[in-house]
């Protein structure tokens, strides 16, 4: 097997919403998409004071992409119009598609806005392929317990996997389009191998810590894209680490995004305002007054 070379590294760029600290690595200068990875929004690592309003995210609508949610500090509520409700604390994910249409809301409890504490939080958009964009809506929430952690590098990490196999385990999220996602722990000192097979796209961000990825090094709060040159990544731990990695067939097809819509034709973006103006989101999932 041999080890993939770097194709470029990306800093994420600061672009704090109200009191919440975001980070963007993608799309950014350099870098449109990781296809099928469109966006990733990074919030936090920051600590709330008794009191606080919580995270902004009210309900709004999306269509034609899925969005993971890795909840690595605090928790956080989630409604839709389709019926689907959860909190999810720390450790856990969930996994929305939006398919033909939901409105959801991402919120912090009323317990965390009244007692307040640490948060951190990442966001990942994977794009659908055209035949799948108008596929029926879905949302699976698994808590830290449901999420295999898998030991790795001699028992120097942790892989915590979130969908796809690794070995004989698979994780408890299944994809529509074979992502493989995991969230992965490494001591200072720790060096491995991951599988990356050739013909997929590598999505990789540093979360904290830092990193040496085949032979390059890496600081929290850059992404790394791999040249197709190899089946497996190579790691060492410069110190303590906190990555999110993970790997996809690329989709190969025109993306048209507008706010919230992503799809292949600016016509089918048209079609998703209208439909949402029209109520065609609602599904049966009241919104109103979420996380009050």
């Amino acid at each position: 097997m041999t080890s993939r070379s770097v194709a470029g590294i990306h800093p994420a760029h600061r672009d704090d919403i109200a009191d919440l600290i975001t980070r963007r690595p993608v799309p950014g200068p350099g870098i449109d998409q990781v296809d099928p990875f469109l966006f990733l929004n990074h919030h936090g690592p920051q600590v709330y004071q008794p009191g606080n309003n919580g995270l902004p995210f009210g309900p709004h609508p999306h269509r034609g992409f899925e969005t993971v949610t890795f909840i690595l500090e605090g928790n956080l509520a989630h409604y839709d119009t389709g019926g689907h409700e959860s909190i999810i604390e720390a450790g856990g994910v969930q996994w929305m598609t939006a398919g033909s249409g939901l409105i959801h809301a991402e919120v912090s409890p009323p317990s965390f806005k009244e007692a307040g504490g640490a948060m951190e939080i990442l966001q990942l958009w994977v794009n659908l392929p055209s035949n799948l964009k108008m596929t029926a809506p879905r949302y699976t929430g698994v808590q830290a317990d449901g999420i295999p952690a898998i030991p790795i590098a001699d028992g120097q990490g942790t892989l915590n996997l979130i969908a796809g196999a690794f070995g004989d385990v698979t994780g408890p999220i299944p994809s529509l389009t074979g992502v493989f996602m995991s969230t992965v722990r490494l001591s200072a000192g720790a060096s491995l191998d991951l599988p990356a097979p050739k013909g997929r796209n590598v999505f990789l961000y540093v979360v904290s810590g830092s990193v040496s990825v085949s032979g390059k090094a890496v600081n929290a709060w850059h992404l790394v894209t791999m040249d197709d040159d190899g089946d497996l990544v190579s790691f060492e731990a410069r110190s303590d680490a906190v990555l999110l990695f993970g790997h996809a067939d690329p989709i190969g097809e025109p993306v048209v995004a507008h706010g919230p819509f992503v799809m292949n034709t600016r016509e089918e973006i048209g079609e998703a305002i209208r439909d949402y103006q029209a109520g065609k989101f609602n599904g049966t999932g009241p919104l109103l007054g979420v996380g009050q």
